[in-house]
């Protein structure tokens, strides 16, 4: 064998590489891609729907994995859309939010119509606790 490289290969070669740098050049050009960190007020909203999708869960008596499992997600997603993640797709978000309450809507998760959220806000709820009159105490008193 000739110790000497293709002269194919090598001619090709310089065109190649002159062509992968300047597509490189153009996709990396900040003032072409402006890579924009997520504002203040888009991670407030990012949050309330983790917090709401994470309320709802809990509400319906849902373990996050297999929340997450109903929607083919893996558990590390389902806890970072819980979080408020803005960097995750919508389309996770809602295939989430179906698995936790198949037919609802992401405007059903945003009022908070469903029934199971009434229902453990009626559980959170705490109760005055009153004084026990002289009686009472009579009657506990040993």
């Amino acid at each position: 064998m000739s110790a000497q490289p293709d002269k194919r290969r090598t001619a090709l070669r310089p065109a190649r590489n002159f062509e992968h740098k300047i597509l490189c050049a153009r996709f990396h050009n900040h003032e072409n891609l402006a890579i924009r960190r997520p504002t203040p007020h888009l991670l407030d909203q990012a949050t309330q729907i983790g917090r709401r999708l994470a309320r709802l869960r809990l509400a319906r008596g849902i373990k996050q994995t297999d929340a997450a499992l109903r929607a083919g997600l893996s558990r590390n997603t389902a806890y970072r859309i819980e979080c408020g993640d803005p960097g995750l797709a919508i389309g996770q978000v809602l295939r989430y939010l179906d698995a936790i309450a198949p037919g609802s809507t992401l405007l059903d998760l945003l009022s908070e119509s469903d029934p199971a959220l009434a229902a453990l806000a009626a559980r959170e709820r705490t109760q005055r606790v009153r004084d026990l009159s002289a009686t009472e105490l009579d009657e506990l008193d040993f």
